[in-house]
């Protein structure tokens, strides 16, 4: 936290607002039928989104990321896209839930709904 960051402005105190709804890893795993493990290993490598925020010290996963028992058709490209950018794990998480009117609505709405096309461009944009 830099000393202009109060922990309210926290990229994770943010994204405990933005999210409404979080699983654990377990939580995860039971719905997409697979363990613990395979969870850690898919937001290892960033085909999916765990992270820890000040309302838990275990990674979770927002439950919004997980369309019936599949992850969000998109969400990977997306992740490596803004890492690509220079986004760490938390910001992307942060830039997928933000609200964003020209969209309309936040990237994760937009993916649900497969409209994964301009949230990829919008993504992209980031780079340059």
């Amino acid at each position: 936290m830099t000393s202009a960051e109060t922990p309210e402005s926290t990229p994770g105190a943010v994204l405990d607002d933005l999210v409404p709804s979080w699983l654990s890893l377990e939580e995860a795993a039971e719905r997409l039928g697979t363990s613990p493990n395979r969870i850690r290993q898919w937001a290892a490598e960033r085909q999916l989104i765990a992270v820890r925020t000040p309302a838990s010290r275990a990674p979770r996963v927002p439950a919004e990321c997980l369309v019936d028992a599949a992850v969000v058709k998109g969400l990977a490209g997306l992740l490596t896209l803004l890492l690509d950018a220079g986004f760490d794990d938390l910001e992307a998480a942060v830039w997928i839930f933000t609200p964003d009117d020209t969209l309309p609505g936040r990237p994760v709405d937009a993916l649900r709904e497969d409209r994964g096309r301009e949230v990829r461009r919008r993504a992209q944009a980031l780079a340059f």
